[in-house]
């Protein structure tokens, strides 16, 4: 059984769900754990800032009070410090920086890539010890650096220093948004999904009723997540997972067509433009095509040229 594990390093909820988790999965053999990665906080600085003094902004206050209805920020950093002292997380605890999560992530990733689960898990662990236990900030490189030492993946900090995994986690945001993961942590596991740090009982209860789902091909499964990005607004989120089909599939009629649609969403018109002329000229009894290809030209400014194919499309409509 594969378990993905949708969640981010800087909210306190993965670490407690992770030690959820691992007390559900007691006495169990084969699941495979994989951590996936979850921004709660975008806009976090890539320069760590002082949690105390990141409080202080009535942006950040709003955003935490949201987090917790009906409590303040300092009353609910103090009930998740209770609940972390439960599952034997402490014995202090607390994140003392406001700091972006995307070097984490980076390195999250790539320790599966290069060690796998175990390794990956590690480093998870390693990054959430520091952040929430140690007080360190996990955006400075040579903190991470240090945890995947002391995880055992070593190449972990020659990795971050160059480039390595942006456009994997890139991918992995846009695939976690695609698939409808809105909470840290959610649980994915044969397409059922289970949202935030449950009890264990609730979540053995989770992995014995699911798990199973009949595979489909990889390309089909990247289609359905650009169409589901599609439908979430996010054409050029499309169009990254759109890319390898591009590639590979290129003229296949439906990539095309979808990749058309991301194009004249993201207000790509040459590019919309190009794709949908040819389209048309291989399909011209395609009436959806025509509408969108004339939608494009007028956009253009190509009026004239627009006019026959919104005409046909009109009239197949009515």
């Amino acid at each position: 059984m594969r378990i993905e594990i949708w969640a981010d390093v800087v909210c306190a909820w993965a670490y407690i769900g992770k030690r959820r988790l691992e007390r559900a999965l007691a006495g169990r053999s084969g699941a495979e754990v994989v951590w996936r990665p979850f921004r709660i906080d975008p806009t976090a600085p890539a320069r760590a800032v002082p949690l105390e003094e990141a409080l202080r902004d009535p942006l950040v206050d709003e955003a935490l009070r949201a987090c917790a209805p009906g409590l303040s920020p300092e009353r609910n950093r103090a009930r998740v410090s209770q609940v972390a002292a439960r599952e034997g997380l402490g014995p202090t605890w607390g994140s003392r920086w406001r700091v972006s999560s995307h070097d984490a992530h980076r390195l999250i990733a790539l320790a599966y890539e290069h060690g796998g689960p175990p390794a990956q898990d590690a480093v998870a662990e390693g990054v959430m010890r520091a952040n929430f236990v140690e007080g360190l900030d996990i955006g400075d490189r040579a903190v991470l650096g240090e945890v995947a030492a002391a995880a055992g993946f070593p190449l972990g900090a020659r990795l971050l220093d160059g480039d390595a995994g942006e456009d994997l986690v890139r991918e992995l945001l846009l695939q976690g948004r695609a698939r409808g993961v809105r909470t840290s942590p959610t649980l994915v596991v044969g397409g059922r999904a289970l949202a935030g740090a449950q009890s264990p009982e609730v979540i053995a209860d989770f992995l014995r009723d699911g798990g199973r789902e009949r595979s489909v091909p990889a390309e089909v499964e990247r289609m359905r997540w650009a169409e589901s990005l599609m439908d979430r607004r996010d054409p050029l989120g499309a169009l990254v997972m759109l890319r390898p089909l591009l590639e590979e599939f290129g003229a296949d009629r439906g990539v095309r067509l979808l990749a058309a649609r991301a194009y004249f969403a993201s207000a790509q018109l040459n590019r919309a433009g190009a794709t949908l002329e040819s389209l048309v000229e291989e399909f011209p009894g395609d009436l959806y095509l025509r509408m969108l290809y004339g939608r494009t030209l007028e956009r253009q400014g190509r009026d004239e040229e627009a006019r026959p194919h919104l005409r046909l499309a009109a009239a197949a409509d009515g």
